[in-house]
């Protein structure tokens, strides 16, 4: 999964920043040990750009971010950030909003990628860690509160 700025605040990582300072519940899927493997939008452009410059034609790369993490570990990573760099008025963990909601039916448990081909091929992998892309996207959506604001007032949604 993609993350990062501007993202669309209905995917998990961007939602669970926004709701968490507006001080709504953050919902988790089922139990939260669904799995994912997170990558930070700036790799996942110099990854394509790689592809397209030295990758061959017909050629299939998996791009992936070496990042693989239960939704319930990157939610209780982004409350201890928000913990940090905007704390709740009351004193209180971010995560004290989390909410576990139904899992969608047929919601796939592991999304995993296998960059081994881009890795040995084109000499591609991320260069952002999990924990610093989170920070960096943290600290984004923190600056940039009305980004979110503006996407909900035109669209009433989120």
């Amino acid at each position: 999964n993609n993350y990062g700025p501007f993202q669309y605040p209905e995917k998990l990582i961007p939602l669970i920043i926004s709701h968490a300072i507006e001080g709504k519940a953050l919902p988790i899927y089922g139990d939260g040990r669904n799995v994912r493997d997170w990558l930070y939008v700036k790799d996942h452009c110099t990854a394509i750009r790689k592809v397209l410059e030295h990758g061959s034609i017909g050629e299939v790369y998996n791009i992936g971010g070496k990042a693989e993490m239960t939704n319930i570990e990157v939610v209780s990573t982004i409350c201890r950030l928000l913990d940090k760099r905007k704390p709740r008025v009351d004193g209180k963990s971010y995560e004290a909003q989390v909410e576990f909601v139904s899992d969608r039916p047929g919601h796939d448990k592991r999304y995993a990628m296998n960059i081994d081909k881009i890795k040995h091929h084109l000499g591609w992998q991320p260069s952002e860690s999990f924990a610093s892309g989170l920070a960096k996207t943290v600290d984004w959506y923190l600056q940039h509160q009305n980004w979110v604001g503006d996407l909900q007032a035109r669209r009433g949604l989120i």
